[in-house]
């Protein structure tokens, strides 16, 4: 079995990490991806006989690293998925961005349209025919001189496709190593990370914040300096 990094588990929940570049669940790809690896994972170490209850409560970009949870009841399923809807579920991302990022802390706002044939989201007019609200706030963490890259810590506050990704870009400062709005690393892995969780838990109420960051190697090198 693929090794699988535990942040927390207990009857009700499993908190991992995604590594980049696997899908969080099952794709045309046929690859490996984190639902069956941690059922495997389930399956094995609690020597449970038949098909083993995982419920995925949100995803991760395939490109993108970081913390994830899984539900391991259903009941678990359900209120996880209330607290997403809800927005008491909360989630935030380190990133590196090309260039000096100006104000250091502020919020975007645009209208996003995904087009499905191409698999890419636009920012386009409100006006336009499925377009959705897309928000977040940024905050500077660090910015290197030498290499022309930002450091950003990210709020989401919508989950729409790609978000993160195509509002950066358009505000002028795309992802290092992103394929499809960037304009440096190409070829690289995105550096963009899900570094932060924010939950109540689905059975004892309680506020549970996790966290997880990236290896300090590479473009996230700039974690250390």
């Amino acid at each position: 079995m693929q090794n699988l990094k535990i942040v927390f588990e207990d009857n009700h929940i499993i908190v991992v990490e995604k590594m980049p570049d696997t899908p969080s669940q099952a794709d045309k790809t046929e690859d490996l991806d984190m639902l069956t690896i941690i059922k495997q994972y389930i399956k094995e170490k609690y020597n449970k006989p038949g098909n083993v209850y995982l419920g995925l409560v949100h995803r991760l970009d395939r490109p993108v690293g970081g913390i994830m949870i899984f539900a391991k009841t259903s009941k678990a399923a359900s209120r996880l998925s209330n607290q997403v809807r809800e927005k008491t579920f909360k989630k935030k991302y380190l990133v590196v961005v090309d260039g000096k990022v100006s104000p250091k802390q502020g919020s975007l706002e645009d209208y996003l349209y995904k087009d499905e044939r191409h698999n890419i989201s636009k920012v386009v007019s409100k006006e336009k025919k499925n377009a959705k609200l897309a928000k977040l706030d940024y905050k500077v963490l660090k910015y290197n001189e030498v290499k022309n890259l930002s450091l950003l810590e990210i709020d989401l506050h919508t989950g729409r496709h790609h978000q993160i990704r195509v509002q950066l870009s358009h505000f002028g400062h795309s992802i290092f190593g992103d394929q499809k709005y960037g304009t440096r690393g190409q070829g690289k892995q995105i550096a963009l990370w899900a570094y932060q969780l924010t939950i109540n838990h689905p059975v004892t109420k309680e506020k549970m914040i996790f966290e997880d960051l990236p290896e300090p190697i590479g473009t996230w090198c700039i974690l250390k300096e």
